[in-house]
């Protein structure tokens, strides 16, 4: 006579981590002793198509603050707008929008 063990319960792993696709993605550009201002907020207009206006006050913000948002929208977008800052020179990372 074979016996067979008692069929074990699985606990439900559960779902305590949701993590939420529709969060938007910001690029966040930090403050760096390398560039000049006028070239950061070259780049500014010139990647993202911001006015003069728009582009300097980013530009003074990580001057000042050490860092600016400088756009958000979905994770591909964030990661291009990163990539493309980097190819600038510019110190840029991304983060999930709070």
């Amino acid at each position: 006579m074979t016996i067979a063990p008692a069929p074990v319960r699985a606990d439900d792993p559960g779902t305590e981590e949701v993590t939420n696709p529709d969060l938007p993605w910001v690029v966040i550009v930090w403050n760096d002793p390398v560039n000049l201002m006028s070239y950061v907020t070259y780049v500014f207009q010139k990647l993202f198509g911001y006015s003069k206006e728009k582009a300097t006050k980013l530009m003074l913000d990580v001057h000042h603050k050490g860092r600016a948002v400088v756009s958000s929208g979905p994770r591909e977008r964030a990661e291009l707008d990163v990539f493309r800052l980097h190819e600038h020179g510019l110190w840029a990372t991304m983060e999930h929008d709070t």
